[in-house]
Formats: structure tokens, C-alpha cells, sequence
């Protein structure tokens, strides 16, 4: 089997105002500093053209959705044919009218649009309130080629569920990022702050490990108080890529701006794989009650 070559990833770390032109402007830059750092794929973190807006519930904040080939896209495709690099954008998209999604666009040089994906798993949560303005994806686990290598695309909340990790593997994706707007409710950051984040980067990790696959979790950063007199969210940051069996390979460094820089080796998949044949020993003659929503 002839060895592919390895490539580089950016994952890009950013805050977000409240200016949505600006934050698409930042978006671009962060692109192109990644793309001249060598990176072949670039993802953003989730809806990153606005702060997180569900932490409250308003109609007229649908207004800050786009189209599939609104600002974002046209400006990243751009960036994508300037620099030659494919880049994952998540977007609120506007489907139709009345119709809203968690998105995002798989960008590549000449192509605007070469793959869409639309978060599954929506939470409602205190300061989470998704369920208000996003319907679940409908277009099932994706898995995209790229010119380096087949890539999966998910979105924050999709990160809990090892099924949707499982299925996006079982489709070739040999890199799985998931984009995200994850942090602390303030008052209780001291209680329960450092336990939410290692769960975080555990359940990623063991994402990694049981596909053989490689784990990007790109996080944006800020202190957003969207509802005035309100805590808001402390957005912790600290995106990773995690190797095929869970080792962090890349990391930001804490809670700034940044862009990560990580290397995908196709060969240490085939190692891990090889050593710890996961995908070979699964019982698919016995897995059919996952179907259910519990086993009574």
C-alpha cells in the first residue's frame, strides 16, 4: 500500500463582536495567516460571523442568518482561491423562509460550496437555547474528500454523541472537526469549570481512539454578555487535534486568539488501526436496539 503524505491543518481560535462584518473580516485574515502557515484545511469556529446569540430567545435575531452562498461563502471562496486551502465555515444558515439550520459550508478553490452539513444534535440549555432557532440536520453524518485526504464535518453539541463520530468514520473520514461556541456559565465556572472542560476534551479524545480517526475541536474565546444584565458565557478556548488514539498533537494555548497548526499523518491511522482493530471486532450483528431511544 503506497504511504499518502501528510498535510497540515489550521484551527482557528477567535472571538467574535458585534459586528458581523468585522468578525468576517477577522474570519478571513485568521484563513490567510493559517493557509501561510502551511495549512491545507482550515476550519472556523462554530457560526463564527456573530456572537452566540441563543443565549436568549428574540425573533428578530433570525435576521442574522444567511444563505448557503451569502457573505460567508462568497468572501472565504475568495480567501480559498488565493491560497489554494479548503476551509470549513460554519454558517446560520437560512434555508427558506421560516426555515433555519446550525451549518456549515465546505469551501474548496472553484468550488464555493462543495459540501454542506447541518448539526444534528440541537441542545436547550440555560443560555442555550438552540432548540428556539435551529432545525435538526437532515442530511445524516457527512464525509467529504478533499485534495489531502476524506474529512468528517460536525457541530459542538454533535461532539457528545459517539454514534454520530462512529458513523462519520465508518463513511472514510479520517480527520473528524468539530467546530463549536462551548464555555462556562460564570457562576459556576469555580464549581464545576474544570470538570465540564476535561469532559470536553475527553469525550473528543475518545472519539479519536475508538475510530482511529484524528479529533480537531475548534473553540472560540470571549467573555460574550449578549442579554444585558446577565452572566453571558465565557467561551474557554483551548482547541486541540487529538491523534488517532487520543494523544493531543496541537493546542491553543489557553483563552486567546490563535491559530493552531496540527499535522495529519495518514500512516499513524493505519498504525493505530493495525494495533487496535476496533472497526474489525465490531459486532454489527448485535447492535440493532441502538436504534431505540432506551431499552426498557
Amino acid at each position: 500500500m503506497q504511504a499518502r503524505e501528510k498535510y497540515k491543518v489550521g484551527l482557528v481560535q477567535m472571538s467574535m463582536g458585534t459586528d458581523l462584518d468585522a468578525n468576517l473580516k477577522k474570519a478571513v485574515e485568521f484563513v490567510e495567516e493559517a493557509a501561510g502557515k502551511g495549512a491545507k484545511i482550515v476550519c472556523l469556529p462554530e457560526m463564527f460571523r456573530a456572537q452566540y446569540f441563543c443565549q436568549k430567545e428574540d425573533a428578530d435575531l433570525f435576521d442574522l442568518a444567511e444563505r448557503l452562498d451569502g457573505p460567508s461563502s462568497q468572501a472565504l471562496s475568495k480567501v480559498a482561491d488565493k491560497t489554494g486551502a479548503t476551509i470549513i465555515a460554519p454558517i446560520f444558515e437560512q434555508r427558506a423562509l421560516g426555515l433555519y439550520h446550525n451549518s456549515l459550508i465546505l469551501i474548496k478553490p472553484g468550488e464555493p460550496i462543495a459540501g454542506v452539513y447541518r448539526k444534528m444534535h440541537i441542545p436547550d440549555d440555560p443560555a442555550y437555547y438552540e432548540k428556539f432557532y435551529f432545525t435538526p440536520g437532515d442530511l445524516g453524518f457527512k464525509a467529504f474528500d478533499t485534495d489531502y485526504g476524506r474529512i468528517g464535518t460536525l457541530i459542538c453539541w454533535d461532539q457528545w454523541y459517539p454514534e454520530g463520530a462512529r458513523l462519520t468514520a465508518l463513511r472514510g473520514a479520517e480527520v473528524l472537526f468539530y467546530p463549536t461556541a462551548i464555555g462556562w456559565h460564570p457562576y459556576e465556572k469555580d464549581t464545576y469549570g474544570a470538570q465540564q472542560q476535561d469532559g470536553w476534551r475527553t469525550i473528543q479524545r475518545s472519539h479519536a481512539i475508538a475510530n482511529g480517526v484524528y479529533v480537531a475541536g475548534v473553540n472560540r474565546v470571549g467573555h460574550e454578555v449578549f442579554v444585558p444584565d446577565t452572566p453571558g458565557i465565557e467561551f474557554w478556548g483551548h482547541t486541540f487535534l487529538a491523534d488517532p488514539f487520543g494523544v493531543i498533537i496541537a493546542e491553543a494555548e489557553g483563552q486567546t486568539e490563535q491559530v493552531v497548526i496540527g499535522e495529519i499523518d495518514p500512516a499513524r491511522i493505519e498504525e493505530v488501526r493495525r494495533g487496535w482493530p476496533f472497526l474489525r471486532d465490531r459486532r454489527i450483528d448485535a447492535y440493532s436496539d441502538i436504534e431505540k431511544r432506551f431499552i426498557d
